[in-house]
């Protein structure tokens, strides 16, 4: 008797080598290709531009000259320069935290739920962000007068001797207090845009421990706006040192009090403009581009390393 042998399994094939594509698919550059155009265009065709300026001088016998570094080395030795850059650092320093404090206090207040009209409160707040910085400097110069305005008229009515706010000795604050004015609302939107999306259940589980609302504020609050808190600071940073609309809007009214040098962007515009040094301006704009760049790098190095 016979027995019927199974079928034996056919063994398997070996799996066909992968298909190798050798065309490139370019559909993502197509996607970021006007972006990268643009960007090269407005952004990185200037800088290059402005290094090769900054690589020449216009001189007397000769012309256009290559000098190398040697524009850069004056810029180190030009007091004129140093001298507006501490002011902006100066600036910096008191004026920043003054607005950040501000904004940070008017946005837990809105967060807070305990504020009646809050609608119209961030409204009113938010809106002198959005009159221009030309129309804002215009109007607080008028204000700032003693002959034609505001400080005036109070001084005339009621004898008072109210100090120039664009005296030699005031005329930096006055310009602190027109930027801050006009940036309270921006950097608030932006603490309260982070307060609001902090989940409620810690609140919650803050009111079930009984924390204070002191305590809410410093250990869940704060910490959960960390991020935005570093954006601003480096917004704020950066907006210090590209200081430039305020002090040559307000140059006709304080002429004694602000110079042409008063801010190195100011600086810069005077010597391309009106001194006609294109090159050593364009000097001076790099040299700060890297400053900045520095402070703001170092402002976020030191932010995230505390949220860590």
């Amino acid at each position: 008797m016979t027995t019927l042998q199974p079928p034996a399994a056919a063994e398997p094939r070996p799996a066909p080598p992968p298909v190798r594509r050798d065309r490139r698919s370019w559909k993502g550059w197509g996607f970021i290709g006007p972006f990268a155009a643009v960007f090269a265009l407005v952004f990185l065709a200037p800088i290059a531009y402005s290094v090769y300026l900054s690589l020449f001088r216009d001189q007397l016998i000769g012309g256009t000259t290559f000098v190398g570094l040697e524009n850069y080395q004056q810029a180190i030795k030009d007091e004129l320069f140093w001298a507006s850059l501490g002011r902006v650092a100066l600036f910096l320093v008191i004026q920043v935290p003054i607005m950040l404090g501000i904004a940070l206090l008017v946005a837990l207040a809105l967060d807070s739920g305990r504020l009646y009209g809050k609608s119209f409160f961030r409204i009113t707040i938010f809106l002198p962000y959005a009159v221009p910085a030309v129309v804002a400097t215009l109007m607080w110069g008028f204000m700032y007068g003693t002959k034609y305005g505001l400080v005036g008229d109070f001084n005339s009515a009621f004898g008072w001797s109210l100090p120039d706010p664009l005296s030699a000795d005031l005329v930096l604050a006055s310009i602190g207090n027109i930027v801050t004015w006009e940036f309270v609302g921006y950097n608030m939107l932006i603490f309260y845009a982070a307060l609001r999306v902090v989940p409620h259940s810690l609140y919650e589980a803050a009111e079930i421990d009984g924390a204070s609302q002191w305590r809410v504020i410093t250990a869940i609050k704060l910490p959960a706006i960390r991020g935005a808190l570093v954006i601003a600071t480096i917004f704020s940073v950066i907006g210090s040192f590209q200081l430039f609309n305020e002090p040559s809007i307000l140059r006709p009214l304080a002429r004694n009090a602000i110079t042409t040098d008063y801010t190195p962007n100011f600086y810069t515009y005077s010597l391309s403009f009106s001194g006609q040094q294109h090159n050593y301006s364009a000097t001076v704009a790099i040299i700060m581009g890297l400053i900045t760049m520095v402070v703001a790098y170092v402002v976020q190095l030191r932010g995230m390393r505390k949220g860590a």
